[in-house]
């Protein structure tokens, strides 16, 4: 049996984060913050108020394939990234060596930009969600969710459709 490898995807403001941490601690997988891995440039790119192109992006996601490959021999993870089209999402897949669990949250533009005007401290602005939007291709598979219910449910939702067991202690 594979290791669990969850990657919680969807634009900036969805809940990513959140719901990955959650998700992580409950089944006693490490947790990772796909913007941690962006380069300085892309980050100040992004904060400039630019978006990223398939270019910017190319090594973010070597480098996310190559540690989703990593922690799949280490015992599993909860990634938490944006994963905005299917070639990105084919270029983490084939990174993990192993089946992917996907996780898409899916929020109304309304709420992603109510969340991101009131965001501190992140460089994502409310003004680049468009293009996050215009480039987000949602995928045909793995779980669905809207996140209108409190993120502890949406962990909730997660461990019971994917069938997951938390670690044994």
């Amino acid at each position: 049996m594979n290791p669990p490898l969850i990657i919680v995807m969807g634009v900036s403001g969805s809940g990513k984060t959140t719901v990955g941490q959650l998700l992580a601690a409950r089944l006693g997988l490490p947790f990772h913050e796909g913007d941690d891995f962006h380069s300085a440039a892309n980050v100040a790119k992004m904060a400039a108020g630019h978006p990223l192109t398939d270019d910017d992006r190319a090594g973010w996601l070597a480098t996310l394939a190559a540690g989703l490959g990593e922690w799949r021999t280490a015992g599993g993870a909860v990634l938490a990234c944006s994963a905005l089209k299917e070639s990105y999402r084919q270029t983490l897949q084939a990174g993990a060596g192993a089946p992917l669990s996907w996780v898409f949250l899916d929020t109304d533009p309304a709420v992603l930009r109510a969340r991101l005007e009131h965001r501190q401290g992140h460089y994502m602005k409310a003004d680049m969600l468009g293009s996050q939007l215009d480039t987000l291709e949602k995928p045909t598979y793995g779980l669905h969710l809207t996140d209108d219910a409190p993120p502890e449910t949406l962990v909730d939702q997660v461990v019971t459709r994917l069938h997951l067991l938390p670690a044994a202690t």
